[in-house]
């Protein structure tokens, strides 16, 4: 028994394929030769690494215009599904011009010459099951070549799995091509193995919870879910080989800079208590699982330590609340110079922000989606809009790169509701923009989609692309779908309420602020606020005693309460009354060195131990 485990275009060239690297892990382990073959690559030497990555990463990937240049190596000719498409979907929906589509036109003609190149330069019989993981736009193309190895091999056992083959996408797609024998969906981490050994003693596959199968006559069949979720410390080490002996062997190696994918947990913590409205993340499992920190620190030194790569992007959903106790702080004292990207909660405290850069994490994405309470509220985002703009400061201030983006058209929401985003903007452009604003999207598996009618969502339906890649059914095309497009319903349409946000967002992203807030404290005891933001209406600020510390209590998320409380028990005969602590904080709302949500204050200036930048003069608060 041998297994072959095939990563299609439009796979990411710059990072191995987690899922089937671990796979083969496990095979091996059993004594099942297995063998991982990267065709991604091959594709991009055919058509030019710089064009690969402009149709897989450039592109708004549900375009589908990489999966759309496969549709005629797997269908045939379709002139008319492909006028439509490119009418359709690249020019009308996504405003395309004719020299971007000319581009995506002649990466399709090379799509069929590719797929004949690959039949004769992998020995596809020298397997007996041969695999296609599938996610995002690798499923046209890996359908496509497993039709080919059907119709050249048909004795070698098809097999699809990936985030494109979960629950019913897996088994209607199972059900439309017959040259796929059998789908591992959800984690296959203990499916797959099972069915591979079930193959090989040429017992039936119907055994294998978490699979579909194929039964007489061509008929699907649902095997159900798999067994328990994975224990996270049984897994093994992922096996990066081949992925590295593909790229060593690209003629555009010296184009991709790599980095190392690892996972320390599965599942949503917050989702699990929480789902959030729109997220699809996890599919029909959000159990949330960790690994040991020890665990965890072994794998991740053994991965630096055999490729000789520094980046390392852990893929998990969010980052295990436990690690700032344990897994982060071994991190920060190793003796390895790593970058990490995590994706975490935004409700981080400032020490934890500060470990995360000494541990080496020099990028995070906090699902921060919107500054508005209620917004998020409808969400069930479990923040706040200014709680979000404190970790933005603490980010900036820890030069930890914040990946976040701003979501907008809930349904429910208001005008009214962005009033308090529209406030806090121009105060905080100086901190790290959004790396996108788009509107909410529908995708498989969310709330939105189980439950539509309860959020105001109506005529629920496949993106437009999915028919032109898809020749089905309308009811076929909806069980292959992932992403929806969907009407409101009249009462919770929320009718371009975030207009103003969107128009200061995108501009904010496309020229970010040039100046910046700093806090700078003397060694005579004042704190000095330098602004030579766009907005400023001082140049500087001085500030002694009781209002030098209100702002520096104000660091992190205070009430009027709170900061009087404080100043008090500094001072209990003399201390400011409330009114006059009320009115500085105001004042510095009013001016834009600090931000307000009506309950909290918070400042927005960044402090940075041994800089000084004095401007020539001082000004009081407008």
């Amino acid at each position: 028994m041998k297994v072959l485990l095939a990563s299609m275009p439009y796979g990411a060239l710059e990072r191995p394929a987690l899922g089937i690297s671990l796979l083969k892990s496990r095979l091996v382990e059993l004594g099942i030769p297995c063998d991982i073959r990267y065709l991604a690559f091959d594709f991009a030497d055919l058509i030019g690494v710089d064009t690969y990555g402009w149709i897989a990463g450039d592109l708004p990937h549900t375009a589908f215009a990489g999966d759309w240049t496969f549709t005629e190596a797997l269908y045939g000719r379709q002139p008319g599904r492909d006028r439509a498409y490119l009418q359709t979907v690249l020019r009308d929906e996504w405003g395309l011009d004719d020299r971007s589509i000319d581009r995506i036109r002649g990466i399709h003609a090379q799509a069929g010459p590719f797929i004949d190149l690959s039949l004769d330069a992998v020995d596809w019989g020298a397997y007996d099951i041969v695999g296609f993981t599938s996610t995002f736009e690798q499923n046209i193309a890996s359908l496509a070549m497993a039709r080919r190895v059907r119709s050249a091999f048909p004795r070698t056992a098809i097999v699809f799995g990936g985030a494109n083959w979960e629950g019913e996408m897996g088994v209607e797609l199972h059900r439309r091509f017959p040259f796929v024998d059998y789908v591992c969906g959800g984690e296959a981490d203990e499916s797959f193995p099972a069915l591979v050994r079930k193959i090989a003693d040429r017992q039936a596959a119907a055994a294998v919870p978490g699979t579909v199968y194929r039964i007489a006559g061509g008929g699907t069949v649902d095997a159900g879910p798999s067994a328990d979720p994975v224990v996270m410390d049984a897994l093994p080490t992922p096996d990066y080989r081949d992925y590295f002996d593909a790229l060593d062997a690209s003629a555009g190696a010296s184009e991709i800079v790599p980095a190392l994918l690892m996972e320390t947990s599965r599942g949503c913590w917050w989702g699990a208590k929480s789902h959030c409205t729109f997220c699809g993340l996890n599919g029909n499992s959000l159990a949330y699982r960790s690994k040991s920190a020890d665990r965890a620190f072994d794998e991740i030194s053994h991965l630096v330590e055999r490729w000789g790569i520094s980046f390392v992007e852990i893929v998990d959903n969010i980052l295990d609340m436990r690690y700032f106790q344990d897994f982060l702080p071994r991190l920060a004292d190793w003796d390895e110079t790593v970058e990490l990207y995590f994706e975490v909660k935004s409700n981080l405290r400032k020490d934890q922000v500060e470990l995360l850069k000494a541990a080496g994490v020099h990028g995070i994405q906090p699902g921060i989606e919107s500054l508005s309470d209620r917004v998020l509220t409808l969400m069930r985002k479990g923040t706040t809009g200014i709680r979000n703009v404190q970790l933005l400061k603490w980010c900036k201030q820890c030069d930890v790169a914040a990946d976040w983006n701003l979501l907008y058209g809930f349904p429910g929401e208001t005008k009214e509701d962005y009033a308090e985003a529209l406030s806090l903007l121009p105060a905080i452009r100086h901190l790290q923009p959004p790396s996108a604003c788009a509107p909410v999207r529908l995708d498989r598996f969310s709330p939105y989609f189980v439950d539509p009618e309860s959020f105001g969502l109506t005529n629920i339906r496949p993106l437009p692309a999915y028919s032109c890649l898809y020749p089905f059914s309308a009811e076929s095309v909806s069980r292959i779908a992932y992403y929806f497009a969907f009407d409101y319903r009249g009462d919770c349409h929320p009718r371009d309420a975030a207009a103003e946000v969107v128009a200061f967002v995108e501009d904010w992203i496309a020229s970010p602020e040039q100046g910046t807030l700093l806090a700078i404290d003397g060694a005579d005891g004042a704190l000095t606020l330098v602004d030579t933001r766009s907005v400023a209406t001082t140049d500087r600020v001085r500030l002694e005693g009781v209002e030098r510390e209100a702002y520096l209590l104000c660091d992190r998320l205070q009430t009027l309460d709170t900061v009087h409380r404080a100043l008090r028990r500094r001072d209990p005969e003399g201390g400011p009354d409330k009114a006059a602590i009320k009115g500085f904080l105001d004042s510095l709302v009013a001016n834009r060195l600090m931000v307000g949500d009506g309950r909290h204050y918070l400042s927005v200036a960044l402090s940075k131990p041994g800089v000084c930048v004095m401007p020539d003069r001082e000004h009081e608060l407008a």
